[in-house]
C-alpha cells in the first residue's frame, strides 16, 4: 500500500512538473523575436523607408526586445547607461512570474507601430502572435504581467528614441541641389533629391558624435583625362562594359535598393526590396537559427547588430553630405561616354564612402564577436525576391563581397570602397569596446 502511494506521488510531482515546463518551452521559442523582427522588415519594405531611416527603425525595436529578454538569464545586463540617453529601464516586478519572450515580442511589436505607418499591418501579425502564446496554455497571470512588462519597456523605448532629434530633422529644408562640377546631382531614372541631408544630426547610440570616423579626404575633382579622379572614373566604366556573370550576379545579390524606381510609359512606381541594414538584420537571424541561438542571445545579437548599423549611418551620411561627391554615372555620362548605365540603379545621395561597405563591415565585426571570425552560413535572404541564396564561410567575406558588390554595379568609385570598409571596421571595433551585454 505504501509503495502504491508512494509510486503515486512521484506521479503527480512530475506530471505537475511537465504540465508547468508545458507552456514555458514553446512560449521561450526564439522564433517569435525572429518574426517580429521580421513582421517589422516586412512593414518597413511596404512603406518604402530609405535605408537611414529603416536603420533607426531597426535600432529601437531591438533594444526593446533585448532589455525585455535579458531578464531571463542573469548574465546579461542592461544596455542602461551605455547607449546614448538610454536610462531608467524598467525592471521586472519581484515575486511575479513573466514570459520575457512575450514581453520581448510585445516590445518589438508596440514600438514598431509607431514609428512606421502602416500602424494595420502590424497590429494584425501583433494579434496572432500574441494568440499564439496564449495558445501554450500560458497562465492569464503570466500571459498579464508579461504584456504589461512589454509595454513598460516599449514605453521606456518610445520617449527615449521621441528626444533623438528624428522629429526635427522632418522640419529642416531638403537638399539644395549645387551647381558646381563636382558635386553630386540627381540621376535618372527618377531624379529624386537627396535623401536624409541632415542624417548627421541624429543622436547617436554609441558614438561620441557624427564625425568620430570621418574617413580619408575624398579624392580631388577633375574632369581632365588621366587625371587621377578621371581615372578612377574610367575603372567603373570598363569593369561595368566587361562584367562577368559573377560579377553581375554579387552586383545584384547585394543591391538592397529600397526605392527602385520602374518606368513604364508615364507610369512610375517602385520595386520594394530590403535596405541594407536589414539585409544585415535578416543575417543575424539566420545566423541565430544556425548557431540554435535562446531567445536572450538571439535578442542580444540583433540590438547589437542593430545599433552599430544605426551609428554607420549616422557617420557615413556625415560624410556623403559633407564632400558631396558626384556619382560615378553622372560624372562618366557628362566627361566620358553619354549612353553609359550603370547595372544597378544609382541611389538618391552623394557618392562618398560607400554605405554598403562601412554598414557591412561593421555588422560583420560585432557578428563575428558573438558567433565566432569562422562561421560560415547560408545567406537566404534575397530569395523572396527571387534571387539565389549565396554561401559564405565568414561575416568578413561577407562584407568583402557586399563592399565590392557597389563597384560591379557602377555605384562607387574603388577609393569609396576600400575606404569605406575601413571606417565601418573603425565603427565596429568601437562598438565593441563600448557596448557590453555579458555581467
Amino acid at each position: 500500500m505504501m509503495k502504491r502511494l508512494y509510486f503515486a506521488l512521484i506521479v503527480i510531482i512530475t506530471c505537475s512538473s511537465c504540465g508547468k515546463k508545458s507552456w514555458e518551452k514553446p512560449a521561450g521559442n526564439p522564433e517569435f523575436i525572429h518574426r517580429s523582427i521580421k513582421d517589422v522588415t516586412d512593414v518597413v519594405r511596404h512603406d518604402i523607408y530609405s535605408p537611414p531611416v529603416a536603420s533607426r527603425i531597426y535600432a529601437y525595436i531591438s533594444v526593446a526586445a533585448y532589455e525585455a529578454a535579458r531578464n531571463g538569464d542573469s548574465h546579461y545586463q542592461s544596455l542602461e547607461g551605455q547607449l546614448k540617453g538610454l536610462d531608467s529601464v524598467p525592471k521586472p516586478i519581484a515575486g511575479k512570474k513573466y514570459c520575457f519572450t512575450l514581453s520581448a515580442s510585445h516590445a518589438i511589436l508596440t514600438v514598431g507601430k509607431i514609428l512606421i505607418m502602416s500602424e494595420g499591418r502590424i497590429e494584425g501579425f501583433h494579434d496572432k502572435l500574441m494568440q499564439e502564446f496564449k495558445e501554450t496554455g500560458m497562465p492569464d497571470s503570466v500571459y498579464n504581467n508579461s504584456i504589461e512588462y512589454g509595454k513598460l519597456i516599449a514605453d521606456r523605448i518610445i520617449k527615449w528614441a521621441a528626444k533623438d532629434n528624428y522629429k526635427h530633422t522632418r522640419s529642416l529644408s531638403k537638399y539644395d541641389v549645387q551647381t558646381d562640377d563636382a558635386s553630386w546631382k540627381p540621376t535618372p531614372p527618377a531624379y529624386m533629391k537627396g535623401i536624409e541631408p541632415h542624417w548627421n544630426e541624429i543622436r547617436p547610440f554609441l558614438l561620441d558624435s557624427a564625425q568620430q570616423f570621418k574617413p580619408s579626404h575624398p579624392f580631388t575633382f577633375s574632369n581632365i583625362p588621366g587625371s587621377n579622379f578621371y581615372k578612377l572614373a574610367m575603372e567603373v566604366y570598363d569593369t561595368g562594359k566587361h562584367l562577368t556573370d559573377d560579377e553581375a550576379t554579387i552586383a545584384t545579390f547585394w543591391d538592397d535598393n529600397p526605392f527602385k524606381v520602374n518606368i513604364n510609359g508615364h507610369t512610375m512606381f517602385a520595386t520594394k526590396k530590403i535596405s541594407p541594414g536589414g539585409h544585415w538584420i535578416n543575417i543575424t537571424a539566420l545566423v541565430c537559427r544556425k548557431a540554435k541561438a535562446d531567445y536572450v542571445k538571439s535578442s542580444e545579437a540583433y540590438a547589437s547588430v542593430a545599433v552599430v548599423i544605426a551609428d554607420s549611418f549616422i557617420n557615413c551620411w556625415d560624410e556623403k553630405y559633407r564632400s558631396k561627391v558626384i556619382r560615378p554615372e553622372t560624372y562618366i555620362n557628362q566627361y566620358i561616354d553619354q549612353s553609359w548605365m550603370p547595372l544597378l540603379q544609382t541611389p538618391p545621395f552623394p557618392e562618398y564612402t560607400s554605405g554598403h561597405s562601412v554598414v557591412s563591415t561593421a555588422s560583420a565585426a560585432v557578428l563575428g564577436k558573438l558567433f565566432g571570425e569562422e562561421f560560415s552560413f547560408t545567406d537566404s535572404t534575397e530569395m523572396e525576391f527571387s534571387i539565389p541564396a549565396r554561401n559564405f564561410k565568414s561575416f568578413k567575406a561577407a562584407a568583402e563581397e557586399a563592399a565590392i558588390s557597389r563597384f560591379y554595379g557602377g555605384i562607387h568609385y574603388m577609393p569609396s570602397i576600400t575606404n569605406g570598409v575601413d571606417e565601418g571596421d573603425r565603427i565596429g571595433q568601437f562598438a565593441l569596446t563600448k557596448l557590453h551585454t555579458r555581467k
